[in-house]
């Protein structure tokens, strides 16, 4: 391909179902990583160690 016809290739830039169900995994990951530590701080605080 020329150089003219590399410049005009529009590439998909929109949201796909696989990248959204990949956001949404990653927002799992987060909450579950806020609520082991929430309950490890609360649990240390409050003596009650295993």
């Amino acid at each position: 391909m020329k150089k003219e016809e590399l410049m005009s290739i529009i590439g998909g830039s929109g949201i796909t179902s696989a990248m959204l169900s990949s956001i949404v995994k990653i927002g799992d990951i987060i909450l579950d990583l806020g609520r082991s530590l929430g309950s490890a701080i609360r649990r240390i605080y409050k003596g009650k160690l295993c």
